[in-house]
């Protein structure tokens, strides 16, 4: 990491120092964070806004990568948002742009929302990631630990996948749960950003939390001998042959094999 980078993140991580409004993701392939904060709206309301960057290893000599998340904004004006900070961002190229990103959307959401293009909130969105380079179909497999508030888990796992045009399937088959996802492999990044950073789930009190227990079972882009899915369907699975056999139907008997049945070992 170089030492703008690195001084950039001390400071970000001392500027946005409230409860829950910093918390570093990933440092692997760069770095990936998450900043919580307020930008002033329609008839000077505050709307709390998730800012999710992602700074490549070659940051700031390329834009990064932002998705952004609000209860109180739809779909599209969070994809509006995010390609308003991109354009912002173009003009920030070669120096550290993340707080100046952050002051400027605070200072201009409200205009932004009041555009016509941001208007609507049924249209199709682009991928957060969409300046990057597409590289054709991919395909992820995701292990959860636990599901307790299940019925608004799969509504908000069926949400995700619908609006970032993702198929496979979420599968459970006694206390296995599984997420199988193809797509545009920055659709598939964006996904597991909200997996990780949206409160989706409910701890043993009953309180709204994020999920911590995923894990990354397999990546792969996807090839001749593979199913490509048509919708993102969710299926219950009454033993681990019926299991086996829907992957072996999609040419993934060898994942199966390798990821799937070390789980109920």
């Amino acid at each position: 990491m170089a030492e703008p980078v690195r001084e950039e993140l001390s400071a970000l991580g001392a500027i946005f120092c409230g409860p829950d409004e910093w918390e570093v993701l990933s440092r692997s392939d760069g770095t990936v964070f998450r900043i919580l904060t307020r930008a002033e709206g329609f008839m000077d309301a505050d709307i709390p806004l998730q800012l999710v960057f992602h700074l490549p290893v070659n940051y700031p000599s390329c834009l990064p990568g932002i998705v952004v998340n609000s209860e109180h904004l739809t779909r599209a004006e969070c994809e509006i948002v995010k390609e308003k900070l991109l354009e912002q961002a173009e003009t920030l190229l070669s120096e550290p742009m993340v707080h100046e990103l952050v002051l400027w959307i605070q200072q201009n959401l409200r205009h932004i929302l009041k555009r016509p293009e941001a208007g609507g909130g049924s249209e199709k969105c682009t991928s957060a990631a969409s300046t990057t380079v597409d590289d054709g179909l991919w395909m992820t497999l995701l292990h959860l630990d636990h599901m307790r508030a299940k019925t608004k888990y799969v509504r908000t796992v069926e949400k995700w996948a619908s609006d970032l045009r993702l198929t496979g399937r979420l599968m459970f088959m006694g206390k296995i749960i599984l997420i199988l996802l193809q797509g545009d492999r920055n659709n598939i990044k964006e996904y597991l950003i909200l997996q990780k950073t949206c409160k989706v789930d409910v701890d043993s009190s009953g309180k709204k939390c994020k999920e911590k227990m995923i894990s990354v079972l397999f990546e792969t882009k996807v090839q001749t001998e593979h199913k490509r899915f048509l919708a993102f369907e969710v299926k219950e699975y009454s033993s681990l042959d019926e299991l086996q056999k829907e992957f072996e139907t999609a040419g993934l008997k060898k994942l199966f094999s390798e990821f799937v049945l070390r789980l109920v070992k």
